[in-house]
């Protein structure tokens, strides 16, 4: 029985996958659709492996016999989950370090450390409170107004605290890399989150200067780990055209996650209610 609870649990993660496309509309509706295609699926299998371990591999369900099988399945599989956690856990940990040896600079009333490289890069690179990292490439050429613009973009990756964030859904990308459409989810996931950010830059700044710095950054930009780093030109040069475009059409209202959005994410508590009728 519990086996079948684990193949039923696939089956919708892999259907719920499969029906995703190339989405339309507003900022808010392809951010709510695409999150819940992302999250949801693997949320359900999690759930799942939570409920079979917790019930054991022995005892009754609805009149059906258990068995161990599904209870190793249920464990190898929460320890692969563990284990990139770990994994991934240490990169961001390298990488936090690596930025703390750069040495610390003053740019107005903010502080940054400082890139020794001649390359174009702006970014927040940390957990629940990143730093600001610059390159003396960006410092050297971009003009006060162009440089004021990117800080402003880094300031809406640290008001949403983007970094913390994904670091969390790029866990979930690689336990979940077998699933269908994983990659292009996650890609729709990094644009909307640098749109969010030129759209808070945009109400500090002017967004045509915005985006003049955009091209500069994302032509010449580091390519570094996405673990921990929330910068400029992290979404690739791909969705360029559609981050300009949004940057010079009329502003369109970014809005806070309400708590209703999430109620649909209750539904992958469902494995849970199995244990009620495990003897």
């Amino acid at each position: 029985m519990h086996l079948i609870m684990i193949l039923n649990a696939l089956a919708v993660a892999w259907w719920l996958r499969s029906s995703w496309n190339q989405p339309q509309g507003s900022w808010s509706l392809r951010w709510r659709r695409s999150l819940f295609l992302f999250l949801f699926p693997p949320l359900l299998i999690f759930m799942t492996a939570i409920a079979v371990l917790f019930m054991g591999p022995q005892g009754q369900m609805g009149g059906m016999y258990t068995g161990s099988i599904s209870y190793v399945v249920a464990l190898i599989y929460l320890a692969f989950f563990a284990i990139l956690c770990i994994k991934l856990a240490f990169q961001g940990w390298q990488s936090v370090e690596s930025a703390r040896n750069c040495p610390l600079v003053n740019l107005g009333d903010k502080r940054a450390r400082l890139l020794q490289t001649g390359a174009l890069f702006a970014g927040q690179i940390g957990f629940w409170q990143p730093e600001l990292v610059i390159s003396q490439g960006l410092l050297q050429t971009l003009s006060p107004d162009h440089l004021e613009s990117v800080l402003a973009h880094e300031q809406g990756h640290h008001y949403y605290r983007d970094t913390f964030w994904f670091f969390w859904l790029g866990w979930v990308r690689s336990c979940t890399a077998w699933l269908p459409n994983t990659e292009p989810l996650w890609e729709e996931l990094l644009s909307l989150r640098e749109l969010r950010a030129d759209g808070y830059a945009a109400l500090q700044v002017d967004p045509l200067v915005l985006a003049e710095s955009l091209l500069l950054v994302v032509s010449t930009s580091l390519v570094l780990s996405e673990i921990c780093c929330a910068a400029l030109g992290s979404s690739g040069a791909d969705r360029l055209e559609q981050r300009i475009e949004a940057l010079l059409a009329p502003p369109e209202p970014i809005q806070e996650t309400q708590l209703q959005s999430w109620h649909s994410f209750l539904l992958a508590l469902l494995p849970l209610v199995a244990v009620i009728f495990h003897t």
